[in-house]
């Protein structure tokens, strides 16, 4: 079996910048060799609030959902959904002091880039 590097990143959700405190709501994987960029969200809303009561769940639903789509490319992505992949992923991974960001990218081998971003967010998210 072929396994294939991968790079990943976390989606963090930082309801309050000036404290720094988050909560992992997905995972964007890449995998050049295969062509893959998917991201596999989860956002647990009590596990926010209880950092900040206020937080605008219906954003980051949008903002998690606006991910995916930029992952699946095409017309729906907006702009973004003409680059290629690898494009894509730097794009989403790029540090940014925003409520919904990207955490470090990290880098492993797999022989499924699917199943991977499946046992990620199992992991690290949910």
């Amino acid at each position: 079996m072929n396994r294939d590097v991968f790079e990943y990143a976390l989606i963090r959700v930082v309801p309050r910048l000036e404290r720094g405190e988050l909560v992992n709501a997905g995972v964007i994987v890449y995998c050049q060799a295969r062509s893959y960029l998917a991201a596999h969200c989860h956002l647990d809303p009590d596990r926010l609030r209880a950092l900040d009561p206020d937080v605008d769940i219906d954003g980051v639903h949008r903002a998690l959902h606006a991910t995916q789509l930029i992952c699946a490319g095409g017309p729906d992505a907006g702009p973004a959904g003409h680059d290629d992949p690898g494009r894509r992923f730097r794009w989403l991974t790029a540090p940014r002091s925003t409520i919904v960001q990207p955490g470090p990218i990290h880098t492993g081998l797999t022989t499924d880039p699917a199943a991977e971003a499946t046992r990620l967010l199992d992991l690290l998210v949910r």
